[in-house]
Parts: structure tokens; C-alpha cells; sequence
């Protein structure tokens, strides 16, 4: 009789392979209904294998989102590696887009990082919040560079209130010292794009927008005009 093989005969990645049964069992079920021992069965593996990278299901959770937030960093930044500085309409479109075609993509990951939370699980910020920080620095690198060369409409923006003001500079000092203002477009503008994103995943758009791109094409459009 044969010796059963080892789990690094079966699966010479194991903790890759652990992720993609993850994602598998995410995108059929919910994360909610996550289970290392069901991992475990479909890898056919014993679950004590697993917890050698995961010892327990919020660990895989946080190791999951992080790697959705890498994932979606990595797209924006390619998308506008080739685009020169100056064109900053065409930066700040390139932005919005690739994030709604990775939203899109791969929504499942992006339900993770950004959907209902899980019930009785917490992100341990210290390792979430990097990676969550990462995926925001080019729309930061794009808004600021606008703003520098002064084309940043910040006189159309509506006064600033006494208590919005105090929570920006907080983020400010947080962020290194990046401008309030530049702090706040990039805000409103990832919420935009957001919304109309999580909607179009979700199924909530109405049926008659069959091609709901090019809603939010125009929506990204009227974004540049506003503000640049």
C-alpha cells in the first residue's frame, strides 16, 4: 500500500492554497460562514495543518483582507504608472476606474475590506491598517500633486465647519501632514466612487442601467469638472 502523500506533496503552497479554498468557500457562502475545518476538508488535509498558518479563522480573515488591500493598492498604482505627472485629470480618472475594474473583478475581496462586517470578528488595526493605508497613497499622490500646481478648485468647496476642520487635522497629523483639504477631496472622492461601486455589486442599480460603466463614467467626469 502506498503512503498517503504529505501536505507539501498534495499542495507545494499550502498557505496559498489555504487562501484560494477561503476565497472559494467566501464567494459560495459569505464570510460569515468561513470554517478552517472545512478548508481543511476540501484541501483534504487535516485542519491541525492549518494551524500551522492560521491558528484560528479570524487569523485567515486578517491575513485575507490584507491581502485584498495589497491587491487593490497594486491596481491603482499600475494604473497610472505610465500616465505622465501633469495630466492629472487622466491620473484621477485612471484611479477611479481601475479601482471600480478590481471592485468588479474581484468582489468578493472587495466585499471583505469593505461590506457587512463579520459577526464577532474585530481587524486587528495594527495589521490591517498598513495595507488599508497603502491602497489609499495614490489617489493621496494624484490629489496632491494637483494641488501643488494650484488646479485644485478648492473655492467651490463649502466652507469648512469648526468640527470637521478639528477631525481633519487630526488626520493630518496622523497622515504626516498632508493638507486638510487634500485630505478631505480624497475622502469625498473615494466615497463617490464607492457608492456607485457598491451598488453595482451589490445588484441594487436598476435593471435599466445595463451597463452600469458608463454611469459611472459620467459620475467620474462630473467629478473632474467640480474640481479641477
Amino acid at each position: 500500500m502506498s503512503p498517503r502523500p504529505r501536505n507539501d506533496e498534495r499542495h507545494p503552497d499550502l498557505q496559498n492554497a489555504i487562501k484560494e479554498i477561503a476565497w472559494k468557500q467566501i464567494a459560495e457562502s459569505g464570510a460569515a460562514t468561513l470554517s478552517l475545518r472545512a478548508v481543511a476538508r476540501e484541501l483534504n488535509i487535516a485542519a491541525t495543518s492549518i494551524y500551522t498558518y492560521y491558528p484560528s479563522r479570524d487569523e485567515l480573515v486578517t491575513a485575507l483582507i490584507v491581502d485584498a488591500y495589497n491587491s487593490l493598492a497594486e491596481a491603482l498604482f499600475v494604473s497610472v504608472e505610465n500616465l505622465p505627472a501633469e495630466q492629472f485629470a487622466e491620473r484621477l480618472f485612471a484611479l477611479g476606474w481601475a479601482y471600480r475594474q478590481w471592485a468588479v473583478t474581484y468582489s468578493q475581496r472587495y466585499l471583505l475590506i469593505f461590506g457587512t462586517p463579520i459577526p464577532n470578528y474585530q481587524a486587528p488595526e495594527e495589521i490591517t491598517m498598513p495595507a488599508a493605508e497603502r491602497a489609499m497613497v495614490p489617489l493621496f499622490e494624484v490629489i496632491q500633486a494637483i494641488f501643488v500646481a494650484n488646479r485644485l478648485r478648492v473655492e467651490r468647496f463649502a466652507a469648512l465647519t469648526p468640527r470637521l476642520e478639528a477631525m481633519l487635522e487630526v488626520w493630518q497629523a496622523a497622515s504626516g501632514g498632508i493638507d486638510p483639504e487634500i485630505l478631505y477631496l480624497a475622502q469625498i472622492f473615494w466615497s463617490r466612487v464607492h457608492g456607485l461601486v457598491m451598488l453595482e455589486i451589490t445588484n441594487q442599480i436598476p435593471s435599466f442601467f445595463d451597463d452600469p460603466a458608463e454611469l459611472f463614467r459620467r459620475e467620474l467626469n462630473t467629478i473632474l469638472i467640480q474640481y479641477l
